[in-house]
């Protein structure tokens, strides 16, 4: 197991950013490596992102060395997200096993977990979110049937999607965590429409199923003065509280949404008009 660490920008350092430094502060390129388990440590709301890919052997983790805790999950709460074949997660002896879009909600207080898959041609691929948790809720096992779906946008503006929330008070409740998956309509290119704030919570995204010759123009910054990434399939980017977030892609994609700060009140944001975006 791996873990690296990114610190926090603001926005009036983001203004001096070249390309690379923006993608070093923001971009996370190297969660997913064949039979690796990958962590980022982040001081953006404390958000821990990881991937685990098993393909000729399982994989452990769990232990909270890295973060001074007796194991990673001590005080934190995680969500996992199977972005792949079929896969086995393993909480303590407890056995999950997680088709293609499950996730599975693990409550605080966890000790050793275990990620497998069922087949080494059609491996999983977790993506994970962990958060601080200040409560106690139960593991489980979030199906893509038993997500809550919400039809959005407009085909006539390219942005029609739908949005599967898992981890949600509305499905399956958790601390401060939350998180879903989004999938664009076919022929809708943009998300997140329209581009907003929430001062309250930070979101992270990890972009899935994109050919490999294809990217999403990630679009993010204060909405006066904005910057752009170029994100590649299973590439997942920060966005702070301070930041507008919207995204275009150049063919079908999905992402993972994860969110937290201080309330999981979905609509807490505060919506920016396209036209005044600089």
């Amino acid at each position: 197991m791996t873990m690296k660490v990114l610190y926090g920008a603001g926005p009036q350092d983001v203004k001096g950013y070249d390309t690379q430094r923006l993608r070093d502060a923001f971009l996370l390129s190297d969660l997913f490596a064949d039979d690796q388990v990958n962590f980022t440590y982040t001081h953006v709301d404390r958000l821990i992102l990881g991937g685990a890919v098993p393909v000729t052997t399982s994989l452990g983790f769990g232990s909270g060395a890295e973060i001074g805790t007796p194991y990673l999950l001590s005080a934190r709460e995680m969500g996992i997200a199977n972005l792949g074949g079929t896969g086995v997660i393993e909480v303590d002896g407890q056995r999950f096993v997680l088709e293609n879009r499950d996730v599975l909600y693990v409550g605080r207080g966890a000790r050793q977990m275990t990620a497998s898959s069922l087949s080494a041609e059609r491996p999983a691929r977790f993506y994970m979110n962990s958060v601080p948790a200040g409560a106690d809720f139960p593991h489980r096992l979030i199906t893509r049937r038993e997500a809550k779906p919400l039809d959005l946008g407009d085909v006539r503006r390219s942005n029609r999607r739908r949005l599967a929330m898992y981890i949600h008070p509305e499905v399956a409740p958790s601390c401060l965590l939350l998180m879903g998956i989004t999938d664009l309509a076919e022929g809708s290119a943009w998300n997140t429409m329209p581009p907003h704030l929430h001062e309250r919570r930070m979101e992270a995204y990890c972009y899935f199923d994109l050919s490999p010759e294809d990217r999403v123009i990630h679009v993010m910054g204060r909405p006066e003065e904005t910057r752009h990434l170029i994100v590649a399939n299973g590439e997942a980017v920060l966005s702070p509280a301070w930041s507008i977030h919207m995204g275009a892609g150049t063919g079908p994609y999905a992402f993972v949404w994860g969110m937290t700060g201080e309330n999981q009140e979905y609509n807490d944001v505060a919506p920016v008009a396209v036209a005044d975006l600089k």
